[in-house]
């Protein structure tokens, strides 16, 4: 995976792989678009340790001017991942949003049958009239969480100005969360298995104390 992302790396085809996999695992969760916005930050990462060393092992004003300008490169190339993965989030997240309102009735009764996800339902819509959508935030790391959420405040019938600011904070958060995840991870371990295999197991982590978090209030509502 990361040599075929390395290939890719600086190409507008980089952006695209990476926000089609964000925008369609709010519908099919079992996508790897955490694992591809790490190993595309990972991949950028260790291409800019390589070129620091390169300039580091050279003398010359020349060579280390050039090898600013290339990591300034990857800086940018490292922002735009975070903002493109973090938009692309946000679409997905509205498009499920909309098609939930609109076919609110078919949605209300696939997620009555379910007893955990009626309660995350009314939790949400009781977070979001109280303005603190918090749990919008925590639900993008849970696993599956960003579906239920989405579909949960379409059928629902939440405001977009009710969910859109929260949903664009839960974006910006995981994209941030993600892409350092990948860089720190390439730029101390370099470009190889180990550091992204470090960085999904950080980012699984994440996810499972968000889900942790959002199952508490259902244990104190139990006692």
């Amino acid at each position: 995976m990361l040599e075929s992302l390395g290939s890719l790396s600086g190409t507008p085809w980089l952006y695209v792989i990476v926000s089609l996999s964000i925008l369609l695992d709010v519908f099919v969760p079992i996508l790897p678009s955490g694992v591809l916005v790490i190993a595309a930050a990972t991949t950028a990462a260790g291409s800019t340790a390589a070129t620091a060393t390169t300039g580091n092992a050279v003398t010359g004003n020349a060579v280390k001017m050039a090898s600013s300008v290339h990591g300034g490169t990857h800086l940018a190339e490292i922002l735009s991942l975070v903002v493109c993965a973090a938009t692309a989030s946000v679409m997905g997240d509205m498009v499920a949003y909309r098609l939930a309102w609109r076919g609110g009735d078919r949605f209300d009764r696939a997620i009555g049958r379910s007893r955990r996800l009626t309660a995350a339902q009314e939790r949400l819509g009781a977070a979001l009239t109280r303005g603190g959508g918090g749990l919008v935030v925590l639900a993008r790391f849970a696993p599956a969480g960003r579906s239920v959420v989405s579909l949960g405040a379409g059928v629902a019938h939440r405001t977009v100005r009710e969910f859109l600011p929260w949903s664009a904070l839960a974006g910006l958060a995981w994209a941030a969360y993600s892409v350092s995840l990948g860089y720190f991870g390439g730029h101390w371990l370099g470009t190889s298995w180990v550091s992204t295999a470090l960085s999904v197991v950080a980012l699984l982590a994440a996810g499972s104390a968000a889900a942790y978090l959002i199952r508490r209030p259902e244990r104190h509502t139990a006692n």
